[in-house]
């Protein structure tokens, strides 16, 4: 399998289990209905894991342009190769929210509220104050990726073997700093679901939050450039 094409399904999967948990929860008359943060925060996790593992050996995992860039900064993955790894994240963004959107169809039409259709493809801060949400987003990613590069050190990628201690820092991070804007951690993640909410024919949706959409962009990105800075600086050798 081509690098390429494991981002694309590796992502897919990511956002199909981890977007999918979120509808089982807020969307009307699902069996998981008010399941709870618990649950979400553990279906991520567990997406995570199935993205990492499937695509580790073919791509080295990175399934978010946050990482990709991160590793570009490090010096451990060429910046020639950086565009493409987006776009096959973004790629599979879509692919995977466009299969929830197919999935839950009779759910989304059986719930009234427009955000919480919203919510399951992208991210909505608790208190929206663009400053802080940002810098929300700068913490969590920075301890991700931070975490990501122990894990994975001196790899240039997750790679298929490191899928559950990253899953574990996935869920840690979503029990523990994830309440305040529902971490993205990830560019992919919330841009890709979020254009196919704006495009996909879904009753009663509402806008799709495009005046925040750069804050799950912006705040991931510092931070894993930020990450990287420092872990060349101080903690490399």
């Amino acid at each position: 399998m081509s690098p390429f094409l494991a981002e694309i399904i590796g992502t897919a999967f990511i956002i199909a289990l981890g977007d999918g948990v979120v509808a089982n929860v807020v969307l009307n008359k699902s069996k998981g209905n008010q399941g709870g943060w618990i649950v979400i925060t553990m279906g991520w996790a567990m997406a995570v894991f199935v993205g990492v593992f499937c695509a580790g050996q073919y791509s080295g995992a990175h399934l978010n342009p946050a990482v990709t860039i991160a590793l570009a900064v490090k010096g451990s993955f060429s910046w020639a190769l950086v565009p493409a790894y987006i776009a096959a994240q973004m790629l599979g963004a879509m692919l995977g929210a466009l299969l929830v959107w197919l999935c839950y169809k009779k759910h989304f039409d059986a719930t009234t509220d427009a955000a919480s259709k919203l919510g399951v493809f992208c991210t909505i801060p608790a208190i929206r104050t663009p400053g802080y949400n940002f810098l929300t987003e700068f913490i969590a990613t920075l301890v991700f990726i931070l975490a990501v590069f122990y894990i994975t050190k001196p790899a240039t990628g997750i790679g298929s073997l490191d899928a559950l201690p990253v899953a574990f820092v996935v869920l840690a991070i979503g029990l523990s700093l994830g309440g305040p804007t529902g971490y993205a951690i990830n560019p992919a993640r919330d841009l890709g679901p979020r254009i196919m909410h704006a495009i996909l024919p879904i009753s009663g949706k509402g806008g799709s939050d495009w005046a925040y959409a750069w804050i799950p962009i912006a705040g991931p990105v510092a931070g894993a450039v930020t990450a990287a800075l420092i872990y060349n600086a101080f903690l490399a050798s």
